[in-house]
């Protein structure tokens, strides 16, 4: 597997998938993990915080919906820290409009992916996001 410059020196991609419902979540992990990923999980966003800082994911799939903190608090804290400001975050959210977007990228999301996402939708943008092939 060929990845960019700027991704930790793995195995395979490190994901984080940050979403507070639990089924959703577990289908995301699955096909990820099958896909090539290894992936960790956060229900909320002081989670996904905590687990950024720790394991440093080459790639944070943010739900923006959350509980304790939500997904755009949870983003400007990891964008505003120097040891986690250069991860990629992917916004995920189902909240439709135009105002989305721009809230999103405010917030320092690099990327923004409309939910329901199919599975093997999201691979395909974590390997544009992460310049990583097969």
């Amino acid at each position: 597997m060929q990845t960019t410059a700027g991704m930790r020196e793995r195995e395979r991609p490190l994901v984080l998938i940050v979403e507070d419902q639990g089924d959703l979540r577990l289908l995301y992990v699955e096909h990820l993990t099958t896909s090539g990923f290894d992936v960790i999980e956060a229900a909320n966003g002081a989670e996904a915080i905590d687990h950024t800082s720790a394991q440093l994911p080459d790639v944070v799939l943010m739900d923006l919906s959350l509980p304790v903190v939500d997904g755009w608090e949870a983003t400007r804290r990891l964008k505003s820290d120097s040891r986690t400001a250069h991860i990629p975050v992917v916004a995920m959210t189902a909240h439709d409009g135009s105002g989305e977007l721009e809230r999103a990228t405010r917030a320092g999301c690099d990327w923004f992916v409309p939910k329901p996402c199919p599975p093997h939708a999201l691979v395909i943008e974590i390997r544009r996001v992460l310049q990583v092939s097969e």
